[in-house]
Order: C-alpha cells, then sequence, then structure tokens
C-alpha cells in the first residue's frame, strides 16, 4: 500500500453525461464513487474523495468539499480545499470518471515522482492525463491565484511548472466516462 493519501475528485458538474457521473451504479456498486473509494483503498492507505457537497452521497468516507464561496465546477476549486485540508507535501489525483487506471499505472507514476517536481503526471498518445498524477504543495499558491482569476486550465499549470510526464502506450486505461456511450462501453469492459 502507498503512504500518499489519494483524492477522488468527484465534484464535477457532468454536463456531457446528463446527470452526476459520480451517482451512476458501476461494477456492482451503487455509485461510481463507491466503486472508485472500494478498489483504490486497496492500494493506498489513505484515499478522500473531494467534491462540492457530501450530502449527495449516502455512503462514509472521509470527503473533502470545495472552499464554500466557490461556484465552480472545476477541480481547481477542490486542489485548494485539498491542500487546505490535507498537511502532506503532495497526494495522488484521480478523477472518478477513470475507473481503469489501476495499481500498474498508479506505481509508475508514483516511482517516476520526485521531490523536486510541482507535479508528476500521466501522458499518452492522445495527450497529458491531468486527473491522473501527483500535485505537490508548491502548486497550492497557482492553484489559489487560478480560482481567483476563473482560470480553470490544469494543461496551462502543468506547462508552466516543473512537471515531469509519465508516459504510457496503452490507452485503454485512461478511458474517461464523459458521455453516455463511454459510460455503456465501460459497463461492457467489467
Amino acid at each position: 500500500m502507498f503512504d500518499i493519501p489519494c483524492v477522488i475528485f468527484a465534484g464535477g458538474k457532468s454536463s456531457r453525461m446528463g446527470e452526476d457521473k459520480s451517482l451512476l451504479p458501476f461494477g456492482g456498486f451503487n455509485t461510481l464513487t463507491e466503486f472508485q473509494l472500494f478498489r483504490l483503498h486497496k492500494i493506498f492507505k489513505n484515499v478522500y474523495i473531494s467534491c462540492k457537497d457530501k450530502s449527495k452521497f449516502n455512503f462514509q468516507a472521509y470527503f473533502i468539499e470545495d472552499i464554500k464561496n466557490s461556484s465552480t465546477y472545476a477541480p481547481t476549486a477542490g486542489f485548494v480545499a485539498i491542500f487546505e485540508h490535507l498537511t502532506c507535501d503532495s497526494f495522488f489525483a484521480i478523477s472518478v470518471d477513470s475507473p481503469f487506471i489501476c495499481e500498474n499505472e498508479i506505481e509508475k507514476i508514483i516511482h517516476a515522482d520526485t521531490q523536486h517536481a510541482d507535479a508528476t503526471i500521466a501522458k499518452t498518445a492522445s495527450g497529458i492525463q491531468p486527473m491522473c498524477g501527483i500535485y505537490h504543495r508548491s502548486t497550492n499558491e497557482i492553484f489559489s491565484y487560478m480560482l481567483k482569476e476563473d482560470n480553470h486550465k490544469l494543461g496551462r499549470l502543468l506547462k508552466s511548472s516543473n512537471t515531469l510526464y509519465v508516459e504510457f502506450e496503452d490507452e485503454k486505461p485512461f478511458l474517461n466516462l464523459n458521455h453516455p456511450h463511454e459510460y455503456k462501453e465501460a459497463l461492457t469492459l467489467l
């Protein structure tokens, strides 16, 4: 088990899905969030759920709610709240809608990370995967500024920071469930 905390980001608007994807049933669990929580607890000692409002979930977990005055649904508000809540130097970020990122991918990212990096992020042929990787506290000030400026482009933050990219040839683990057809595809892949 890894000591670095893991945070599942489950506070998005899910506008492309048409309903809150974090609450969709998945893998024998009532919600995709519970599925992610269950499987990631086998990999990490501590797993948290970043969200706008924990009352939408009807199960027990460690929740980190976005800062209350933030009306944005971008992960930026989550990053600011996480760094306020956790005392560690870094954490592993993963999106609730990427249920196929497994221990192999996670371990490769963790082993590539160094204390000199601001972030260590997965990258595939289709591009960077900003919601799969390690973020260090050195990014906290930038996230706070981005939130204040209503600028939520994680790619821009990663380009302007000391970011290590970990290359992956296989795209399949990084399937995101953004649209209904991707959710249906994921159900068949289980």
